[in-house]
């Protein structure tokens, strides 16, 4: 293992999202998108698997607990939490049912769905956003490189520029704490520092 290489790794690909002239936009829409969702009393949901499930229960957490800022919570969870359901539908369904059932359950037009899938080919995120375009909710992808089956089905897809699953998470860290920051700052300009 070279330690040194992994860390010049990751700094690569963070020049690399400096160097992508479409994130910036994508961000700025994803900020201004959950947003409006939340300011319209919406709920942001969030699906993931193994890594991908701990990224969406901690971003779902700085919505839910807090930023940078003492403020008020704001409506986001991340589906998985309840093993209660969670193994239920599993047994009883099936695994790709576990995230789609919440999100037909739950979701109303005006909210948000944000799926990650570091290969955009899970078959339970896929069919979590398969509900949530018939719900009219808003989706934002986070996947790799490739986009796999999530490219085109998301209304925004940020995509981390590698094929590594480990830097993919640590990206979608990344550009998670840049959409928290800027909704928190949105919603609650009087909490800025200075103010």
């Amino acid at each position: 293992m070279n330690i040194r290489a992994i860390i010049e790794n990751a700094l690569s690909l963070k020049q690399q999202l400096l160097s992508d002239e479409h994130l910036v936009p994508m961000l700025e829409q994803s900020i201004a998108t959950l947003t409006l969702c939340f300011r319209q009393q919406g709920k942001v949901m969030f699906c993931g698997n193994g890594g991908s499930a701990a990224d969406a229960q901690h971003l779902a957490a700085e919505f839910s607990g807090r930023f940078y800022f003492d403020r008020p919570p704001l409506d986001a969870e991340a589906l998985h939490v309840n093993t209660s359901y969670l193994t239920a539908v599993a047994n009883d369904y099936s695994f790709d049912e576990v995230f789609a059932r919440l999100v037909k359950g739950r979701g109303r037009k005006g909210d948000v769905l944000i799926a990650l899938s570091t290969s955009g080919n899970s078959p339970n995120i896929l069919r979590a956003i398969e509900e949530a375009r018939i719900a009219g909710l808003f989706v934002i992808g986070f996947t790799g490189k490739q986009g796999g089956k999530m490219k085109g089905l998301c209304d925004l897809l940020l995509q981390a520029p590698s094929n590594d699953t480990p830097r993919i998470q640590e990206i979608h860290i990344l550009l998670g704490h840049i959409i928290c920051q800027g909704v928190e700052e949105n919603l609650f300009p009087q909490y800025k520092p200075g103010r």
